[in-house]
């Protein structure tokens, strides 16, 4: 790329404002400056070129049983592809909208960011060998459409960390897991692969998400009382699991017993739409 990017507000101002995927996609130079992150910027919606936009809805994700067909896992590929491309870009957003945020969660968010473009190439790597494509897709807005939520919670980046890192990021450790093996019981091996590698990355950023969470949360507040402080509407619980409940993931993440029994047993209601209903990360 030319004139790459000397500083993480530039690097992350590009992932914004220009709408190519190979921008989106390419990593931070090392070394990015930043020192100096500037003022408070919000941006509303990101770039993006043809073939690239976002629409209300969508498709309906295949499900694990359907992956036999090479059709319904191009499907899914593409799918769990966009929802990492949405995530470079929130990660992104959230540097900009925040500049105050302590160094090191700064830092946290943009290896965040470098885990999402690394796993949406995966996952087109593989979109690819199955002769499909990605672009001119259906692609949702499901992520994008909170943005104003995220913008206004009171809670400000604490909301943030509840409502990316341990409601979306927390479900994918359960909704990998499903996917990893329908892909393995469909004979994709090699998709099943990039499943379980997201799967040990999201630990990761559910660890991060927790660790900061209870830094910027009152001294003495638990994880579970932080959680429920500050996830904004309509996040909740119920939206942070799949059916498929994985407790020792969320054990190595640094979930303690009382936040993992909420969220096993967490109920959906009306209000507040259960994890069956909600997008994979």
């Amino acid at each position: 790329m030319a004139n790459p990017p000397v500083s993480v507000r530039d690097f992350s101002l590009r992932i914004l404002r220009r709408g190519d995927l190979e921008t989106k996609l390419s990593p931070a130079p090392p070394g990015l400056d930043d020192t100096q992150p500037g003022a408070a910027l919000r941006i509303e919606h990101p770039a993006r070129d043809a073939g690239l936009e976002m629409n209300s809805g969508g498709d309906r994700l295949p499900r694990p049983g359907e992956l036999l067909r090479a059709s319904a896992r191009a499907d899914c590929l593409a799918r769990f592809a966009h929802h990492e491309l949405m995530a470079v870009e929130l990660f992104a957003w959230a540097l900009l909208r925040w500049p105050e945020l302590p160094t090191g969660l700064r830092q946290g968010f943009l290896q965040a960011l470098s885990d999402e473009q690394r796993h949406c190439r995966l996952y087109l790597d593989r979109l690819d060998a199955l002769g499909s494509t990605f672009l001119g897709r259906t692609h949702s807005d499901y992520f994008w459409k909170h943005e104003p939520i995220f913008d206004a919670a009171p809670a400000g980046p604490r909301a943030f960390l509840c409502a990316m890192g341990l409601t979306l990021e927390q479900a994918n450790l359960d909704f990998t897991l499903v996917y990893r093996d329908a892909f393995r019981e469909a004979g994709d091996e090699d998709s099943a692969l990039v499943c379980q590698q997201v799967h040990e990355d999201e630990q990761r950023h559910v660890r991060l998400a927790l660790h900061w969470l209870k830094a910027l949360s009152p001294a003495g507040t638990s994880q579970l009382t932080a959680y429920e402080d500050a996830v904004p509407f309509p996040f909740a619980a119920s939206r942070a699991k799949s059916r498929r409940f994985d407790a020792a993931a969320r054990r190595r993440a640094g979930l303690d017993p009382e936040f993992i029994e909420h969220i096993r047993s967490a109920r959906s209601n009306p209000e507040h739409p259960g994890a069956a209903d909600s997008e994979v990360p």
